[in-house]
C-alpha cells in the first residue's frame, strides 16, 4: 500500500513510518522542517513537505494514497484551542479526499479522559467537545463514518514509552529534578495506562491493513501506579520519593497537576481480539530501569 502519514517525524509517527516500511509498504510522510525532512528521507520514506495547516498539501497527498494515518498534533498546551481546530480541519480534509472509496483513514486519539476512576474500554465514547475539551478528532471520525468514509481511531495510552521519550513520564521526571523530590499524589494508587512506542506503531499498521470498526486501544498495561513511576524516577536520579497531598498538587506540579492525579486505567481486550495485537516490548517500569532512558 501507498500510505500517507502525518506527524511522520514525531514520537509515534516516526515509529509508524518504520513499522510500515518494514512491512513492505510505500510511505509518504509529512515533514514541516528541513531537519525533519532529512530524517524522514534517511528512512527510505517519501517526503511530503508541509504541515497539517497546509490544506492543499494534505489533499494532494491523500488523493495519491491507498490509506492515511494521522498522528500529527501540536502539543503546545498554551494554544490548545487553536491546535485542536487545526487537527479537526486536517481530519476533515483527509476524510473528504478518501470519501467514496474504501481507502482507510486511521486517526490518533487518547484514552486518558474516557472514564476517569474506572476501567475504560473501547465501548466508551470520547468526551464531548467543549471549550474545556476542544479536541474533536473522534467526533470528526464519527461524522466521516456516517458519510461512508472508512475512518477509525487508535486511542493511545497517555504513556507511550521508549528510550527518547519526551511525554508524560519525562515531564514528571523534569518536575522531580526541579523540585528535588520524586512525588506522587496521595497514596499514589492512581494509574496511567502505558504502551511501548513500537507496539503502538504496529497497532496503527494492523488497523490500516485489516480495516475493522474501532476505536482501538493502544494499551499494553491497563494501569501503572503513579507511586511506582515516582519510585522509578527517584531511583534514576537518586531523589527521595514523597507523597504530595491533593491540596499541594497544584503548587508542586503546576499545570501538570491534573495528569499527576488522574486515575485512568484502560483495557485493550477488544482491540487484541479483533486485530490479534499483543505487546511485544518491555513494560513501562522495565523500560524506566534502563540507564539510558532519560539520556536524550
Amino acid at each position: 500500500m501507498r500510505v500517507f502519514v502525518t506527524g511522520a517525524t514525531g514520537w509515534v509517527g516516526s515509529a509508524v513510518v518504520q513499522d510500515l516500511l518494514a512491512a513492505g509498504h510505500h510511505v509518504a510522510g509529512l515533514a514541516r522542517s528541513a531537519a525533519g525532512a532529512d530524517r524522514l528521507a534517511a528512512t527510505g520514506a517519501e517526503v511530503v513537505g508541509g504541515s497539517i495547516e497546509d490544506i492543499e498539501v494534505l489533499k494532494a497527498a491523500a488523493r495519491r494514497a491507498d490509506g492515511v494515518i494521522h498522528t500529527a498534533f501540536n502539543h503546545d498546551w498554551s494554544r490548545l484551542a487553536e491546535n485542536c481546530a487545526a487537527d479537526k480541519r486536517a481530519i476533515e480534509v483527509l476524510g473528504t479526499e478518501l470519501e467514496g472509496s474504501e481507502r482507510p483513514l486511521i486517526v490518533a486519539s487518547g484514552v486518558v479522559l474516557l472514564a476517569p476512576g474506572r476501567l475504560a474500554t473501547e465501548a466508551d465514547a470520547a468526551p464531548p467537545v467543549t471549550a474545556a475539551f476542544p479536541r474533536a478528532s473522534e467526533a470528526v471520525v464519527l461524522d466521516l463514518r456516517e458519510r461512508g468514509v472508512w475512518a477509525t481511531t487508535v486511542r493511545l495510552a497517555p504513556t507511550v514509552h521508549g528510550v527518547g521519550d519526551h511525554g508524560f513520564v519525562p515531564r514528571l521526571a523534569g518536575i522531580a529534578r526541579d523540585r528535588g523530590v520524586a512525588a506522587y499524589v496521595g497514596d499514589g494508587r492512581n494509574r496511567w495506562p502505558a504502551v511501548h512506542r513500537l507496539d503502538a506503531a504496529r497497532l496503527f499498521r494492523l488497523a490500516l491493513e485489516d480495516p475493522a470498526e474501532g476505536p482501538f486501544h493502544a494499551v499494553a498495561e491497563q494501569g501503572v501506579a503513579l507511586k511506582d513511576i515516582a519510585e522509578a524516577i527517584g531511583r534514576q536520579f537518586d531523589l527521595p520519593v514523597v507523597s504530595i497531598s491533593p491540596d499541594e498538587a497544584a503548587e508542586h506540579f503546576g499545570w501538570f497537576a491534573p495528569f499527576a492525579g488522574i486515575d485512568a486505567p484502560a483495557s485493550s481486550e477488544r482491540t487484541r481480539a479483533i486485530l490479534d495485537w499483543n505487546s511485544e516490548q518491555p513494560g513501562l517500569l522495565e523500560d524506566l530501569a534502563r540507564p539510558d532512558y532519560f539520556s536524550r
